[in-house]
């Protein structure tokens, strides 16, 4: 066997054990979110939590690995190199590690040590940079002086992944949804990291020719929604988003604002408190981003029901909370960060209770403040053993507990 030869049957069977995994986790769980049965709207949550690697981005490492290896650029031996805010970077190392490879993660120093502790324990190795804007440059630069190759998630994602067919997450999304009431859903929400996920749908809804519509969310600190609005490609912001997985400091090439039908900012207290509600009113635990899919969602449902709309919506349950008990669930991380979660939880309790979104704040109340975060339904009383209250110290968290926000 020649050296092309044996270089090319080792490329068939990475490919061969990438598909093999797709084939076993490619359809995620799509759940329900309870709202009143006389709206006529129902609501979604595609679980990409439940990928091997616990996140949306399972999908997206693993069409990275394959774009690297159909175009001849990832063979046996080749060092990947990524920059990411973490979820990423996990997937990315759970493939590398099935492929015999080494990965190294370029990560913001912020990074959560669950994230951290997951890279590693599939094998991976962490370069932490201190400004989040400079993990793209490092990352290249890593890649050259080692000889690897960059996955480059940010340019890469709306190109690595097939929106027609392979590992597609809108066409699996829409087969689920075929026996239900409202079968082709009002409004699909999702967030920007890298936009793959939002060019992913955008497209597909296109080519399929239905009428969803795309709408994007964005936290705070992130450029995407005023690139969008204001059609400027090249903006930027000097912030960096706390909600990890979402939001950039730039406009990545790898969003497409043309198949995008409208954006929402949402404020962080607001996703940390939607997240809390989640787990209240379904026991699903998830991460940040998932609560800003939810408060845009719940923002497009107020709509519908204004305009006397019936229909469905989808969105995504991104990661799941255990990688933040530390952080998102940890009232006295939230406090330090300024969070006052209170107005965002009233305002989320009107609106499944009435239908309407008030926009208004309540009196004396602001959205992010320097005092207490501390909401009494953020966590469960303690124990006798001081086990169950969500990310206490010493704490086991439950997964799954309805006991507490």
């Amino acid at each position: 066997m020649t050296g092309d030869d044996s270089a090319r049957t080792w490329t068939s069977e990475a490919v061969r054990l990438l598909e093999a995994d797709a084939t076993r986790s490619a359809d995620t769980h799509l759940l329900v979110f309870p709202l009143p049965a006389e709206w006529g709207i129902d609501l979604y949550l595609k679980d990409e939590s439940m990928h091997p690697t616990g996140s949306l981005k399972h999908r997206l490492a693993r069409s990275l690995i394959l774009y690297g290896l159909v175009n001849g650029r990832i063979h046996e031996g080749t060092t990947l190199v990524e920059a990411s805010s973490g979820s990423t970077a996990v997937s990315e190392a759970y493939f590398a590690r099935m492929l015999g490879l080494d990965l190294v993660a370029v990560i913001p120093r912020g990074t959560s040590a669950e994230k951290i502790a997951r890279i590693e324990f599939y094998g991976g190795r962490c370069h932490l940079v201190d400004d989040p804007a400079c993990m793209d440059d490092e990352a290249a630069r890593l890649a050259r002086e080692c000889g690897g190759y960059y996955l480059d998630q940010f340019t890469l994602a709306e190109r690595a992944t097939d929106w027609r067919s392979n590992n597609n997450i809108a066409e699996s999304t829409f087969q689920q949804l075929s026996a239900e009431r409202h079968p082709v859903p009002a409004w699909v929400v999702v967030g920007a990291g890298t936009g793959g996920t939002s060019a992913t749908f955008g497209r597909y809804v296109r080519y399929q020719r239905h009428a969803t519509r795309v709408a994007v969310v964005d936290p705070e600190g992130s450029a995407f929604y005023s690139g969008w609005s204001t059609g400027r490609p090249d903006h930027t912001t000097t912030a960096s988003s706390r909600i990890e997985g979402i939001g950039r400091p730039r406009v990545e090439p790898s969003f497409v604002p043309e198949v995008v039908d409208t954006m929402i900012p949402v404020p962080d207290a607001a996703s940390l408190a939607a997240i809390r509600l989640l787990r209240e009113r379904t026991t699903y635990w998830a991460g940040g981003s998932t609560g800003t899919n939810l408060v845009g969602a719940f923002q497009l449902v107020a709509r519908m029901l204004e305009a006397g709309e019936t229909g469905s919506v989808v969105t995504l349950l991104c990661d799941g909370g255990a990688r933040y008990a530390g952080t998102y669930y940890d009232d006295a991380w939230v406090a330090a960060q300024g969070f006052d979660l209170a107005p965002h939880l009233e305002r989320m309790d009107a609106f499944l209770a009435s239908g309407v979104w008030d926009e208004g704040l309540p009196a004396g109340r602001e959205t992010s403040t320097r005092g207490s975060g501390h909401d009494d339904r953020a966590a469960p009383p303690s124990g006798p053993d001081g086990a169950g209250r969500a990310g206490g110290p010493g704490a086991v968290p439950a997964i799954r507990s309805g006991d507490a926000r």
